[in-house]
């Protein structure tokens, strides 16, 4: 098995491919996650966003914050896209447009709206058909761009605009989506889940993934200050609370085999993590607390489960048949 490490003094010494001046939130975890990928990159990259705050926040006509070749297209249809640039660069290959030795990587980023919901099927399409390119869900657990809108993301008992807390209901009232899971049926070479306050990680699997050939997928944790109602300066300390509570789980599946790549000493109760966002605060009202119980389970049932499944095999191995 291949050996990836990060060298954090090396890596900032590179040229900054996402400028500073765009116009994304104080404390927006996008930009801290868009900013460890690329400085994880050594080879040329060609980015594809998905309509969303980071699409919309760093291609305001007529300037750009990215210094790659970067195309958007519509909200459902990032992975489609960056899927046709990648078999362009094959095609133009095999017909020695591009030379054979040149190395181009692929990236697509979207939020969890065009990720979990409207972007899903041409995700599952992209893996399916086996295009060598890195997908790279920045989870902020809402339509933040539109107005902090539930999606399949949001954790229940959320508050959004469209599952507001009141008489007739506690927030949103349905369990998260395992989009994780479901990318990991797909038997693709390489799908990940990491977190914006662990940088050796995350640009490990981003490594990780961008030498497969193959199509792979990160889930990353990027906090909303805005959605989640926090101060901007906490963003980092509440993507590690997810983390120490097991709410967000750093693991891996690669070539098939689960791996948890960080256990907490001590495994903090999930009332820490929630306590410290506002679109919680309701669940702490007596005729709510049930639901700090109930996430409570749920995060323990899905711990327990991957400590089980933790070095083995649970996803077929990756092949495709040469050409």
């Amino acid at each position: 098995m291949a050996k990836f490490n990060v060298n954090l003094k090396e890596a900032s010494k590179k040229e900054e491919k996402l400028t500073g001046g765009h116009r994304l939130c104080a404390g927006c975890g996008a930009s801290v996650l868009v900013r460890q990928t690329l400085f994880a990159t050594d080879d040329p990259v060609v980015v594809a966003c998905a309509t969303g705050c980071l699409e919309v926040a760093t291609s305001i006509f007529p300037y750009t914050s990215w210094k790659t070749p970067w195309i958007h297209n519509a909200f459902e249809n990032a992975a489609a896209t960056i899927s046709g640039v990648e078999a362009m660069y094959r095609a133009l290959k095999r017909k020695g447009v591009i030379p054979k030795e040149k190395r181009i990587k692929f990236i697509a980023f979207g939020g969890d709206g065009g990720t979990y919901d409207i972007g899903l099927q041409s995700l599952s399409g992209a893996l399916e058909r086996g295009h060598s390119f890195l997908y790279i869900c920045y989870d902020n657990e809402g339509y933040m761009n539109t107005g902090i809108q539930r999606s399949s993301s949001t954790p229940i008992g959320a508050a959004t605009t469209t599952a507001p807390p009141g008489e007739a209901m506690p927030g949103k009232i349905q369990d998260r989506k395992d989009l994780t899971h479901i990318v990991i049926a797909h038997n693709i070479p390489f799908v990940a889940q990491a977190s914006i306050h662990d940088w050796r990680d995350l640009m490990i699997k981003v490594k990780k993934a961008l030498a497969k050939d193959g199509p792979t997928f990160i889930n990353a944790f990027s906090p909303c200050d805005r959605g989640w109602r926090f101060e901007p300066k906490d963003t980092i300390e509440i993507a590690r609370m997810a983390v120490e509570t097991c709410f967000w789980p750093l693991y891996e599946v690669d070539e098939g085999v689960l791996r948890i790549n960080y256990k907490p000493k001590e495994k903090k109760p999930v009332v820490e993590w929630l306590k410290m966002q506002g679109r919680f605060q309701h669940l702490f009202e007596e005729k709510n607390r049930h639901l700090i119980d109930l996430i409570q389970k749920r995060v323990d049932e899905e711990w327990e489960r991957l400590l089980k499944l933790d070095g083995m095999k649970i996803a077929l191995s990756y092949f495709k048949a040469k050409v």
